[in-house]
């Protein structure tokens, strides 16, 4: 997905599974873009970010049935000049994310937010918006882009 150079704001989110918190839905609000890197649960919750901004979604493996067919395993954003690959989970990377000139990968699956930079490019997991599991925190990842370089923080929600 192509978006205008306008973008200045992308908010991750994943492995919601089913869930669509309204704590997660404050913090994505005023967002240009959002991207959801699997593991949504229900179709509703891509008709719920989307009344907050436009929003691209990858399928996680928990994702099943007819309305996740329709959904790719990968995706590519370009955004206010820079490239993002998302996929749900970080282990099935199959390209090398600097010869194919990205500046970030977005994943989900681990449900363990992160943010980390690797040979120039800035790898992030939103973590967890869904149902808490084994004890991990819950949160989103408000990425940032100015003048084509991305900074990344971590929002933790409390349950």
């Amino acid at each position: 997905m192509l978006c205008s150079r306008g973008v200045k704001r992308i908010g991750l989110i994943a492995d919601t599974h089913g869930l669509l918190r309204p704590e997660a839905v404050a913090l994505l609000a005023g967002s240009d873009l959002i991207v959801h890197a699997g593991d949504i649960g229900h179709p509703g919750i891509l008709d719920g970010l989307g009344e907050l901004a436009p929003v691209v979604a990858v399928r996680g493996n928990n994702d099943r049935g007819a309305w996740a067919a329709s959904l790719a395993e990968t995706a590519v954003v370009e955004c206010a000049g820079l490239a993002c690959y998302v996929l749900h989970d970080l282990q099935a990377l199959a390209i090398d994310p600097v010869a194919e000139g990205f500046g970030v990968v977005v994943s989900g699956h681990s449900h363990r937010a992160a943010i980390r930079e690797e040979r120039g490019v800035l790898y992030l997991n939103p973590g967890s918006a869904g149902p808490r599991r084994f004890k991990l925190p819950v949160s989103v990842v408000l990425l940032d882009i100015t003048d084509g370089a991305p900074s990344a923080r971590i929002e933790w929600i409390a349950v």
